[in-house]
Protein backbone atom coordinates (compact mmCIF):
# COMPACT_ATOMS: atom_id res chain seq x y z
CA UNK A 1 0.00 0.00 0.00
CA UNK A 2 2.78 2.50 -0.82
CA UNK A 3 0.15 5.00 -2.43
CA UNK A 4 -1.01 5.88 0.76
CA UNK A 5 2.36 5.87 2.86
CA UNK A 6 2.87 9.55 4.35
CA UNK A 7 -0.56 10.25 3.86
CA UNK A 8 -3.24 11.69 6.45
CA UNK A 9 -6.39 9.22 7.14
CA UNK A 10 -9.81 9.94 7.52
CA UNK A 11 -12.99 7.44 7.97
CA UNK A 12 -15.90 8.44 6.13
CA UNK A 13 -19.08 6.25 6.70
CA UNK A 14 -22.55 6.72 6.00
CA UNK A 15 -25.45 5.28 8.35
CA UNK A 16 -27.12 2.31 6.53
CA UNK A 17 -30.40 3.25 8.44
CA UNK A 18 -30.23 6.96 7.01
CA UNK A 19 -29.61 5.16 3.47
CA UNK A 20 -32.48 3.28 3.47
CA UNK A 21 -34.25 5.97 4.15
CA UNK A 22 -33.06 8.54 1.51
CA UNK A 23 -33.97 5.47 -1.03
CA UNK A 24 -37.49 6.00 -0.06
CA UNK A 25 -36.91 9.75 -0.92
CA UNK A 26 -35.87 9.51 -4.58
CA UNK A 27 -39.34 8.07 -5.14
CA UNK A 28 -40.29 11.66 -6.20
CA UNK A 29 -37.53 12.95 -8.08
CA UNK A 30 -37.61 9.21 -9.83
CA UNK A 31 -41.29 9.82 -10.33
CA UNK A 32 -40.88 12.91 -12.05
CA UNK A 33 -37.69 11.57 -14.39
CA UNK A 34 -39.04 8.09 -14.98
CA UNK A 35 -42.59 7.80 -14.42
CA UNK A 36 -43.79 10.96 -15.81
CA UNK A 37 -41.69 10.50 -19.14
CA UNK A 38 -43.30 7.21 -19.50
CA UNK A 39 -46.91 8.29 -19.34
CA UNK A 40 -46.55 11.17 -21.48
CA UNK A 41 -44.89 8.74 -24.54
CA UNK A 42 -47.38 5.57 -23.41
CA UNK A 43 -50.72 7.30 -21.85
CA UNK A 44 -52.83 4.66 -24.09
CA UNK A 45 -51.40 1.78 -21.86
CA UNK A 46 -52.72 3.81 -18.61
CA UNK A 47 -56.26 4.17 -19.80
CA UNK A 48 -59.05 2.54 -17.74
CA UNK A 49 -60.31 -0.21 -20.45
CA UNK A 50 -56.48 -1.30 -20.90
CA UNK A 51 -55.96 -1.12 -17.18
CA UNK A 52 -59.55 -3.26 -16.98
CA UNK A 53 -57.86 -5.63 -19.63
CA UNK A 54 -54.50 -6.02 -17.39
CA UNK A 55 -56.55 -7.05 -14.56
CA UNK A 56 -58.96 -9.24 -15.39
CA UNK A 57 -56.64 -11.50 -17.24
CA UNK A 58 -54.68 -11.69 -13.58
CA UNK A 59 -55.57 -14.84 -12.19
CA UNK A 60 -54.34 -16.05 -8.70
CA UNK A 61 -51.93 -18.22 -10.18
CA UNK A 62 -50.02 -15.60 -12.60
CA UNK A 63 -50.31 -13.20 -9.65
CA UNK A 64 -48.24 -15.96 -7.90
CA UNK A 65 -45.95 -16.42 -10.56
CA UNK A 66 -45.38 -13.00 -11.34
CA UNK A 67 -44.43 -12.43 -7.79
CA UNK A 68 -42.21 -14.83 -7.41
CA UNK A 69 -40.43 -13.44 -10.90
CA UNK A 70 -40.42 -9.96 -9.58
CA UNK A 71 -38.67 -11.68 -6.28
CA UNK A 72 -36.03 -13.65 -8.01
CA UNK A 73 -35.56 -10.86 -10.57
CA UNK A 74 -34.75 -8.14 -7.52
CA UNK A 75 -32.35 -10.86 -5.92
CA UNK A 76 -30.56 -11.59 -9.07
CA UNK A 77 -30.39 -7.49 -9.41
CA UNK A 78 -29.08 -7.35 -5.94
CA UNK A 79 -26.10 -9.70 -6.62
CA UNK A 80 -25.19 -7.97 -9.88
CA UNK A 81 -25.57 -4.95 -8.17
CA UNK A 82 -22.38 -6.25 -6.30
CA UNK A 83 -20.79 -7.31 -9.16
CA UNK A 84 -20.46 -4.39 -11.30
CA UNK A 85 -19.21 -2.76 -8.20
CA UNK A 86 -16.47 -5.54 -8.05
CA UNK A 87 -15.81 -5.49 -12.16
CA UNK A 88 -15.16 -1.90 -12.29
CA UNK A 89 -13.53 -1.42 -9.13
CA UNK A 90 -10.85 -5.02 -10.57
CA UNK A 91 -10.01 -2.77 -13.26
CA UNK A 92 -8.02 -0.40 -11.25
CA UNK A 93 -6.67 -2.46 -8.93
CA UNK A 94 -3.39 -4.08 -9.18
CA UNK A 95 -4.62 -7.34 -7.83
CA UNK A 96 -7.74 -7.16 -9.81
CA UNK A 97 -10.43 -9.38 -8.56
CA UNK A 98 -8.37 -10.79 -6.01
CA UNK A 99 -8.66 -7.44 -4.07
CA UNK A 100 -12.41 -8.29 -3.98
CA UNK A 101 -14.30 -9.52 -0.97
CA UNK A 102 -18.34 -9.76 -1.38
CA UNK A 103 -20.64 -10.17 1.51
CA UNK A 104 -23.78 -9.12 3.35
CA UNK A 105 -24.26 -6.86 6.59
CA UNK A 106 -26.95 -9.17 8.04
CA UNK A 107 -27.74 -6.00 10.49
CA UNK A 108 -29.66 -4.35 8.04
CA UNK A 109 -29.52 -7.29 5.31
CA UNK A 110 -27.05 -4.99 2.92
CA UNK A 111 -25.31 -6.88 0.73
CA UNK A 112 -21.54 -5.12 -0.13
CA UNK A 113 -18.67 -5.45 -2.41
CA UNK A 114 -15.47 -4.45 -0.32
CA UNK A 115 -12.22 -3.92 -2.05
CA UNK A 116 -9.11 -3.99 -0.33
CA UNK A 117 -6.87 -1.98 -2.17
CA UNK A 118 -6.74 1.69 -2.56
CA UNK A 119 -8.08 3.33 -5.37
CA UNK A 120 -7.61 7.06 -6.98
CA UNK A 121 -11.01 9.03 -5.98
CA UNK A 122 -12.10 9.16 -9.21
CA UNK A 123 -11.48 5.16 -9.49
CA UNK A 124 -13.69 4.70 -6.23
CA UNK A 125 -16.12 6.86 -7.34
CA UNK A 126 -16.87 5.22 -10.98
CA UNK A 127 -17.06 1.76 -9.38
CA UNK A 128 -19.49 3.27 -7.09
CA UNK A 129 -22.24 5.16 -9.28
CA UNK A 130 -22.01 2.28 -12.37
CA UNK A 131 -24.07 -0.27 -10.84
CA UNK A 132 -26.94 2.58 -11.05
CA UNK A 133 -25.89 3.39 -14.03
CA UNK A 134 -26.40 -0.11 -15.50
CA UNK A 135 -29.00 -1.48 -14.03
CA UNK A 136 -30.90 1.45 -12.86
CA UNK A 137 -30.76 4.28 -15.24
CA UNK A 138 -30.07 2.67 -18.58
CA UNK A 139 -32.96 -0.51 -17.96
CA UNK A 140 -35.33 2.97 -17.12
CA UNK A 141 -34.28 5.20 -20.29
CA UNK A 142 -34.59 1.90 -22.47
CA UNK A 143 -38.14 0.78 -20.75
CA UNK A 144 -39.63 4.33 -21.96
CA UNK A 145 -37.99 4.20 -25.21
CA UNK A 146 -39.98 0.32 -25.68
CA UNK A 147 -42.61 1.09 -23.51
CA UNK A 148 -42.46 -1.96 -20.96
CA UNK A 149 -43.29 -0.46 -18.07
CA UNK A 150 -42.15 -3.91 -15.80
CA UNK A 151 -38.78 -2.95 -17.12
CA UNK A 152 -39.28 0.87 -15.77
CA UNK A 153 -39.90 -0.49 -12.55
CA UNK A 154 -36.88 -2.32 -12.75
CA UNK A 155 -34.52 0.30 -13.48
CA UNK A 156 -36.25 2.76 -11.04
CA UNK A 157 -35.71 0.18 -8.11
CA UNK A 158 -32.25 -0.43 -8.71
CA UNK A 159 -31.47 3.29 -9.06
CA UNK A 160 -33.16 3.72 -5.54
CA UNK A 161 -30.93 0.50 -4.82
CA UNK A 162 -27.83 2.66 -5.54
CA UNK A 163 -29.08 5.38 -3.07
CA UNK A 164 -26.34 4.20 -0.21
CA UNK A 165 -23.72 4.89 -3.12
CA UNK A 166 -25.04 8.17 -3.94
CA UNK A 167 -24.40 9.14 -0.07
CA UNK A 168 -20.85 7.58 -0.44
CA UNK A 169 -20.06 9.73 -3.87
CA UNK A 170 -21.48 13.11 -2.20
CA UNK A 171 -18.88 12.17 0.84
CA UNK A 172 -16.24 12.47 -1.73
CA UNK A 173 -17.51 15.65 -3.74
CA UNK A 174 -14.80 17.51 -2.20
CA UNK A 175 -11.84 15.66 -2.21
CA UNK A 176 -8.74 16.32 -4.48
CA UNK A 177 -8.15 13.83 -7.60
CA UNK A 178 -4.62 12.73 -6.11
CA UNK A 179 -5.98 11.22 -2.63
CA UNK A 180 -6.79 7.77 -2.26
CA UNK A 181 -10.01 5.81 -1.12
CA UNK A 182 -9.67 2.81 0.97
CA UNK A 183 -12.90 0.91 1.01
CA UNK A 184 -14.18 0.64 4.42
CA UNK A 185 -14.08 -3.54 5.53
CA UNK A 186 -17.28 -3.70 7.89
CA UNK A 187 -18.74 -0.30 7.51
CA UNK A 188 -20.32 1.90 4.66
CA UNK A 189 -17.75 3.94 3.57
CA UNK A 190 -14.84 4.57 3.32
CA UNK A 191 -10.61 5.73 4.61
CA UNK A 192 -9.76 9.16 2.87
CA UNK A 193 -5.95 9.43 2.55
CA UNK A 194 -4.60 12.66 1.57
CA UNK A 195 -1.27 13.56 1.01
CA UNK A 196 0.41 15.64 3.18
CA UNK A 197 2.39 18.61 1.82
CA UNK A 198 5.60 19.20 2.83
Amino acid sequence: MTDIENCQKEKLTIDLGWANVFSLLLLFPLFIVFVLPYYLFWEEQFTRVNLKLVFSNLSASTAIGETAIVFGAMLLGLVIHELIHGVVWACFAKSGFKSKKFGVFWKTITPYCHCKEPLKVYEYILGAVMPAIVIGIIPALIAIAIGNFQLLLFGAFFTMAAAGDFLIIHLLRNEKKEDMILDHPSEAGCYVYRKIKI
